[in-house]
Formats: structure tokens, sequence, C-alpha cells
């Protein structure tokens, strides 16, 4: 489960298991008198025993390590405050500890409960998904004074290594990648994976967040990268796999004006039923009830992006969102 990918760093591999992503990539880089484990897991007995006993086979103590989050998803974070030092850091971004704190507060389960019923999910099945979502329920539920915020550009050191902080809104609002420059080591949290599409779905306070997205496969686009370290998978072609999710999307744009165009006025559930999804499922009615949600979110923000770049809109009817062309 444990293997040396370059001097001093680590990749773990910790089951998520009944998860379609089936498994997360840490990584454990080793200090001189600090470590640096950087995403956790889910916060469930196996992915924290698998966890811990991987690090204690790497001879790491747990007084001397320090957590580094890509994202404040649950399968990256959801053990950080149990395997950082007492005395150590947890390390994530200024914004996704805002929401983080927002979702622990219930302030986002209402946002989220509104929106996704106005775009036409019934509200009895996004109240079953609020209950059984495992990433809800396998999530921490507080933060305490380790949390440390991160910004743009910031650094990290640790032993022979500097990790560069580089912003990246998309995945979540607060999504982060992490450059060693002089090694041209990228590790790409999920917003470069190789094997499988990055979920971009909607936030509140985000009004385009695949824009927001594409912009920053862009911005981050040319730098040299040897060795990219995904969050989930294995890895590959760096610029090569960015320009191939910037297609993706832009096919997957194109199919929801399409459905848009051939059908006005439908709501957003009705459209993402109508989209191509790789799930072993005969139908929409079949679909698994989690992966409706996450079907409908990615829906929604190409959606948000077509009306931002002004080819649909969309109106308030009888308390449903419906789309048309424009």
């Amino acid at each position: 489960m444990t293997e040396e990918i370059a001097h001093n760093i680590y990749r773990i591999g910790v089951p998520l298991t009944g998860n379609p992503l089936k498994e997360l990539n840490s990584y454990f880089i080793r200090g001189k008198d600090r470590d640096l484990l950087i995403d956790t897991g889910f916060r469930n007995q196996e992915c924290f025993d698998v966890l811990t006993g991987e690090l204690k086979k790497l001879g790491s103590d747990i007084a001397r390590r320090n957590v580094l989050l890509t994202h404040m998803h649950a399968d990256h974070s959801g053990m950080a405050d149990l395997v950082a030092g007492e005395e150590r850091k947890i390390y994530i971004s200024e914004k996704d500890r805002s929401y983080m704190q927002n979702f622990m507060r219930g302030q986002m389960r209402r946002w989220q409960e509104d929106r996704y019923t106005k775009e036409g999910m019934p509200h009895e099945l996004v109240l079953d998904v609020f209950n059984t979502n495992p990433s809800r329920q396998q999530a921490m539920k507080s933060l305490d004074s380790r949390f440390t915020a991160l910004n743009d550009g910031d650094h990290i050191e640790v032993g022979e290594y500097r990790l560069e902080a580089i912003y990246t809104e998309g995945h979540t609002p607060g999504s982060m990648i992490f450059y060693i420059r002089d090694k041209q080591i990228m590790f790409t949290g999920d917003h470069v994976l190789f094997d499988i599409t990055p979920n971009i779905t909607i936030w509140p306070y985000v009004d385009d967040s695949l824009g927001s997205y594409l912009e920053n496969l862009q911005r981050v686009r040319n730098f040299d990268v040897k060795l990219a370290l995904p969050g989930h998978r294995k890895t590959g072609d760096y610029r090569g796999r960015i320009d191939t999710l910037s297609g993706h999307h832009a096919e997957r744009l194109a199919e929801a004006l399409a459905i848009v165009s051939a059908d006005p006025g439908s709501c957003g559930y009705d459209i993402a039923g109508r989209m191509k999804w790789k799930i072993r499922a005969d139908s929409w009615e079949t679909f698994p009830k989690v992966q409706k949600w996450f079907a409908l979110g990615e829906c929604l923000s190409h959606l948000d992006h077509l009306i931002r770049t002004g080819e649909i809109k969309k109106k308030a009817e009888n308390g449903i969102w419906r789309y048309y062309a424009v």
C-alpha cells in the first residue's frame, strides 16, 4: 500500500471502500525535525487503521507530523485532526477552512436544500441524500486551533522540499495544488486527475464554479511538471491531461446546451437525467441516490456557466427554475 515515489516522499494508498473513487493517495514527506502528511481519507476505522499502520511502518512519529489538505472534501480531510500532532499544524486554504466551518454550522445544508429543490430534485430525495451520503457521515465535526490558513503563493518547507501553494478554485472554492519548483513535482489534489474526471459542482457565493475551474486549469497548465501526484488513481501527462479535461467540459457544455435547446423549459433535474454519465445504471430512475446528487451538481455547474456566457437563461416558474436557450 506504500511506495517511495521520490526521495523521502511516499504514497500511501488509503482505501475508500464502497466509494467509486476506490482509494485516496495520501502523501508522506519525511523532514529533518518535522514531517508532512498530505490528505488523509474518510473518518472511519478502516481508513484510520490503514493510514496509521502505514505511517508506523515508515517510522513516523505523530508528535512531529503536520498535515496539509489539498481541499475540504471528507475523503481528503476526514482524519486530519486525528493524525496531526497535538502541537503541530493542519494547513488548508483560507476559503476552504471558512466553507468547512459553514458546513459544520449547518449553513451549507440550508443553501443546498433550497437550491437542489428549486432545480426540480424531489425534496424527499434531497433529505434522503443528506442522511445517507457517506461523505457527510465520515467528515470532521469541528475545527480546532491547529487549522492554519494558506493563501495563494504561500510556502511550506519540509526537509529538502519547499512546497508552493497555488490557488485553484473549481473542485472546491478553496482547492489548492502544491508545487515543488526545483524538482518539478506537483501535488494536484483533485484539480487534475488522470483516470477519472474531477467533479465540478455548484457552491454558495460562487457564481460560476466551472468557469473558475477552467480558468485555473489554464492558469497552471504551463508549469513544468515531471511528476504529477494526484489525489486518486494513477499519474500521467500533466499538460496533456489538462487539455483533455478542458475538451471534456467543452463537450459537456455543448451537450447541456443541446438539451435545453431541444426541450425549453426543462428543470435542472430533468436536464441532468438526459445527460450521458459513465455509471452502471439502466436509466435516470435507477441511478444511485447519491450519484444523482453529484450528477445534478455537475449539470448545474455547466448550466451556470452557460448563463454566464449568455447562451441560456433561467426563469422561476411555480418555485422551480426552468431553462431556455437565448
